[in-house]
């Protein structure tokens, strides 16, 4: 798939919102990328699901498994798993913490791709490998729909996303939408 065509899917999903967002990393942005009005539907998701796993298969081979973070990584998973032919599961926070429930597991051994629907800070995606990592895994890849970094975050392994942009976010304490006296919204699932 092409960038334009990528767009084009976010675009028509009404998925690229204007405003003043709290960010799920506590920082302040004047757009904001809401994946799951993509995610809503099923043909987009696949479509962009089977870019990701084209791209993975190049980049690292096949995983044995493919983890994702609730809320937003676990269609994502799903998916890029069901398009690469293996299984799929997701973490949860407990009590604060990233961890696997559900009888969910990484095997010692196994390989593993980390997919997100919108990566900022890769403050999540960092705990769901921790969590993959402590459990024995080695984890191959991340992946994930919109890189909002531009490029910028570093896993210490190949990072792939259907859709790369960057997007200017800011503390909450230097954000001149706050200082306009805009009230931020928090569009996201995590609070």
């Amino acid at each position: 798939m092409s960038h334009e065509e990528v767009l084009q899917i976010f675009r028509q999903s009404e998925a690229l919102l204007e405003g003043h967002f709290r960010l799920t990393s506590g920082r302040h942005s004047n757009r904001y990328v809401q994946c799951a009005q993509v995610l809503q539907h099923p043909d987009h998701t696949e479509r962009l699901a089977r870019h990701l796993a084209a791209q993975l298969r190049q980049t690292v081979g096949v995983p044995d498994v493919v983890i994702g973070p609730a809320m937003g990584g676990i269609l994502v998973a799903y998916e890029v798993g069901r398009a690469l032919g293996v299984r799929s599961i997701f973490t949860e926070r407990e009590n604060g913490t990233m961890t696997l429930r559900r009888n969910f597991a990484v095997r010692p051994g196994e390989t593993v791709v980390v997919c997100e629907d919108v990566v900022t800070t890769g403050g999540s995606v960092r705990e769901v490998i921790d969590v993959a990592t402590a459990a024995g895994g080695r984890v191959l890849a991340v992946a994930s729909l919109v890189d909002r970094s531009n490029g910028q975050v570093d896993f210490g392994v190949p990072f792939r996303a259907a859709l790369s942009m960057e997007v200017v976010s800011w503390p909450p304490e230097e954000c001149p939408l706050c200082k306009e006296g805009t009230p931020a919204v928090k569009p996201g699932s995590r609070t």
